[in-house]
Order: C-alpha cells, then structure tokens, then sequence
C-alpha cells in the first residue's frame, strides 16, 4: 500500500491523486496524510462513493494537525490491520520525491494577505522561513514587483533566503522590478533575472506556490 504525503495540497489534489493510486491494477489500498478535516471528509465521500473502505486517525504532529486517511478497493476489508504509523511495505510517495525537486515559489509583495500591512510582513517573514524547513527545499522562489525588496539589504528575511541559497535553492529577482524601485545595488541575496527566464522556470516547474 503506497502512503500519499498530501499535506499542504488544496483540494481536489488528495482526492484526485487518491483515485488515480487506487486505479492502479496492483494497488489494493492507499493511505493519504493530509492537515485538515475537509481533506479527510472529500476522501471519505470518494470513497463511499466508489464502494470502497475507509477510516481515519489523528496522528500527533508538532505545530500542525496530521490525518491518516486509509481507502481500500474491499470495503469488508479489516481496516483496523492498518497500523496508522508507518509500516513494512508502505512507501511514502511525494510529487517532490518523484522528480527530486521541489516547488518553484513565486512572491509578488513584501508582504502576505490582505489587510493589516505589518501583520503582512511578519507573515511573509514566517512563510519564507517555512520554506527553509521544508524537505525537499523549494527549487527556486522569484521575487516579483513589491517582493523584490524582500532579498535586498536590511529586509529581515534574506538571512532566512541565504539559508535556502545553501541548501541548494534559487534565489531570483525580477531585473525589470529591481530597476524600478531603484533596489539593483542594494541585492543582498541571490541573482537578477529576467521575465523569459522567470517563464523557462515556471513552465517546467513540478509545482509552483504563488504568493
């Protein structure tokens, strides 16, 4: 039975991949990890759905919610033989794992969401620093228009890109952008590009993350 890490992929994602692993002729059953109740509900009305068992468990995380959502084709089946760690024979598959890379992010603002500005800015500063603990790192994050100001002197979140920049990760700011807000000498991390390159990397990314 193979284990779908979907933790951070908005549905349809889980469903969608859950169905195309049970489409598989030697595929019996999958276990489907994901971070919100929603997910857990969608895998439980595709399952229905299609006459196959289910059952879930909370498993314990450190910082975020963490659900083990097992399917299999035979809906008799004895679920309770799943043991909700990891076990022999399970194999956890990530869209990263498959082709060894991970998203491209792309930041517009120096900041995140709409509302509060400087509540925006701690934000966008804690997101950056996420990206540093993911596994696989991101394959590259771009910084567009107001986000170019995020990886120039003084901005509290080039230490966080640095630590990406060694692990591997591209660093990429927009030439047109920089050279508007006057910010091309003050570049303290990573390389200034341009609009053809940022389109190479996003048309062959195996997932791109837009902020």
């Amino acid at each position: 039975m193979k284990t779908l890490d979907m933790r951070g992929q908005p549905c349809p994602i889980p469903v969608v991949k859950a169905k195309k692993t049970l489409a598989g002729q030697n595929e019996n059953g999958v276990a489907v990890l994901v971070d919100n109740i929603v997910a857990v509900q969608n895998l439980e009305k595709m399952a229905k759905g299609t006459g196959c068992g289910f059952s879930y468990v909370e498993e314990e995380a450190t910082g975020t919610p963490l659900y083990r959502v097992i399917i299999v084709k035979d809906a008799a089946a004895d679920l309770s033989a799943y043991e909700p760690q990891e076990a022999a024979g399970v194999t956890v598959v990530t869209a990263a794992e498959k082709d060894g890379k991970g998203p491209v992010v792309l930041i517009t603002a120096d900041s995140m969401g709409r509302g509060e500005e400087e509540l925006g800015r701690l934000l966008i500063k804690g997101f950056i620093f996420s990206l540093t603990q993911l596994n696989p790192p991101p394959e590259a994050v771009v910084f567009l228009n107001g986000g170019a100001r995020l990886t120039t002197e003084g901005a509290n979140t080039v230490p966080d890109l640095k630590t990406l920049e060694d692990k591997g990760t591209g660093i990429y700011t927009c030439g047109t952008c920089a050279n508007y807000y006057k910010l091309t000498d003050r570049l303290a991390v990573g390389s200034v590009v341009d609009m053809m390159n940022i389109a190479s990397r996003l048309g062959k990314a195996s997932a791109v993350i837009t902020i």
